[in-house]
């Protein structure tokens, strides 16, 4: 009996330690537009974030966790590369769709060939680095990182599954009418057009749009559940879950969620849409807007639920943020609602409320629950966190590749001593002529060339310029403007000159443009201040 109780004990003990080594599975969900201050873990007193809430108080939440840019495109670029955005190939939201000739779904119009600037070829991707590491990998909502049968679409760059968006413009719309899909596991060779059936049969704009019943954000959450549930844990796997709530247009399902802020704000805003934007008037824009937030929370909720019921949770790092700052596009009310967080800026803006976001990661058992954290972290750190976690320790490799990141592993484990800092975090945003650097509490902004200076401690909204007080500190910050703004490569400035060539495609006469979908090349800042 002694000997049988030996052996049990010395199989439940190999069984723990191959547990503790085994590798942990990944799931980052990362929201649209969504402030700083938009949850109620952060503040937010008029909007319901229970479950994001409750993910917060069992891990930890981040309170200088920065985008890597001020708009979606390139901040995912940072993200899915980690570099700044005065390295990364995607530094703006190019668009390709204009170029392109239209197809017909049902009455309506749409773009033969959709999309964004496509990240550079040579340069390896987050879904490749964890397919390299033998995870299987599944990105369900929005690309943005390259135009439809580029060289850089999930079935080419390690996503073994992908539901949603191609492209972010088409995301503007709610009830689109198709989604793009590819899947490993059903046999697709490319990524393919999903058309909504149900969706085509009435217009994209004006009152009949509300009769399109196959809402986006749900069959995106529905195909991400799925696969979820799909996962037995035999082999790793990373989701990538890049919902496209909160950002407009503001629409969602008429049910509870939308009936009851609708209730809470009786007297509400209205807004008169934007045809050529795809944003669709509004008779609610605040229970719009709350609602949509509300509803992303549910999703997280039933994300979580459906780990612990697989018995995954404990060995699953879920981390939740959002790309970029708050927006006002298609009648979104950020100061009604005190999105900024009390920071100054918005979307597309290098000001802390354009680039400061909401970041909380969860593991049970490795990361202490209920923490808040100070740590200076940015999105291109996210790529080298994730290598330390899985135990990969070839990539990245800074020299060679060219990444910027840090890992912030150490500050998830509670080794804080063992955490290496930043010198800087950069940021380019040529759309809007801006260029931002933060060392310590110092944080520099240039704008069409001016800089100006700003003490975070002590000034976190950003009102008081006091570069005239500081000239060598300026000179400091602007020296590493200097060193990390990289030109683009030959090859690269070739790679944009006329990527829809081969498409053999007459070009519309009359196309959209908005501001979040700039049409322009990439282009350098007007002037980078000399020290």
């Amino acid at each position: 009996m002694k000997k049988e109780c030996l052996i049990l004990s010395a199989l439940i003990s190999t069984a723990s330690a191959f547990s503790q080594h085994k590798a942990p599975n990944i799931i980052f969900i990362l929201c649209d537009d969504m402030g700083y201050g938009d949850l109620g873990c952060y503040g937010q007193k008029l909007i319901n974030t229970p479950h994001i809430d409750q993910m917060a108080a069992e891990g930890m939440r981040f309170t200088q966790a920065y985008a890597g840019s001020p708009v979606s495109a390139p901040s995912r670029a940072t993200l899915m590369t980690g570099q700044h955005s005065g390295h990364t190939h995607v530094r703006g939201n190019k668009e390709y769709w204009p170029q392109s000739a239209v197809v017909t779904y049902g009455e309506n119009q749409d773009y033969a060939v959709v999309g964004q600037e496509p990240y550079d070829s040579a340069h390896v991707i987050l879904p490749e680095v964890m397919k390299k590491n033998g995870y299987t990998t599944g990105m369900f909502g929005k690309w943005a990182g390259g135009y439809e049968g580029s060289w850089s679409t999930p079935d080419k760059r390690g996503v073994d599954e992908f539901y949603g968006y191609i492209c972010q413009f088409q995301a503007h719309l709610y009830y689109p009418n198709f989604l793009n899909r590819y899947s490993r596991s059903k046999g697709d060779k490319e990524v393919k057009r999903i058309v909504l059936e149900e969706n085509i049969k009435y217009p994209m704009f004006g009152d009949d749009y509300f009769k399109r019943p196959q809402y986006s954000a749900d069959l995106i959450h529905q195909e991400a559940l799925k696969w979820l549930d799909a996962q037995t844990g035999e082999q790793p796997f990373c989701g990538i879950f890049t919902y496209t709530l909160p950002h407009a247009e503001l629409a969602q399902p008429h049910d509870s969620i939308f009936n009851d802020y609708k209730k809470k704000f009786f007297t509400d805003k209205t807004w008169g849409g934007e045809k050529g934007s795809r944003y669709n008037p509004s008779d609610h824009t605040h229970a719009h807007f709350a609602g949509m937030i509300t509803r992303l929370d549910s999703y997280v909720g039933e994300i979580l639920k459906k780990l612990k019921e697989k018995g995954l949770d404990e060995n699953t790092i879920v981390f939740f943020s959002s790309d970029n700052g708050p927006h006002e596009e298609g009648g979104a009310d950020p100061e009604f609602f005190g999105r900024d967080g009390k920071l100054r800026g918005l979307k597309r803006q290098c000001h802390e409320g354009g680039i400061r976001i909401p970041f909380i990661v969860r593991w049970p058992g490795h990361i202490a629950s209920g923490t808040t954290n100070d740590h200076q972290l940015a999105f291109y750190d996210i790529l080298p966190t994730f290598c330390e976690l899985i135990g990969d320790k070839k990539l990245p490799d800074k020299n060679k590749d060219h990444f910027d990141g840090i890992s912030f592993a150490p500050t998830l484990l509670g080794n804080d001593k063992k955490q290496k800092e930043h010198e800087f975090l950069y940021w380019e945003f040529h759309e809007t002529d801006q260029m931002a650097v933060r060392m310590g509490d110092w944080k520099l902004i240039i704008k069409k060339g001016i800089p100006s200076l700003y003490n975070l401690k002590e000034d976190l909204h950003e009102d008081h310029d006091v570069a005239s007080q500081n000239p060598s500190i300026v000179k400091k910050m602007l020296e590493v403007i200097q060193r990390e703004h990289q030109l683009q490569t030959d090859q690269e400035q070739q790679q944009d000159s006329n990527p829809l060539s081969y498409y053999a495609q007459e070009q519309q006469k009359d196309h959209y443009t908005h501001s979040d979908n700039q049409t322009s090349a990439y282009h350098e800042p007007t002037e980078i201040p000399q020290t």
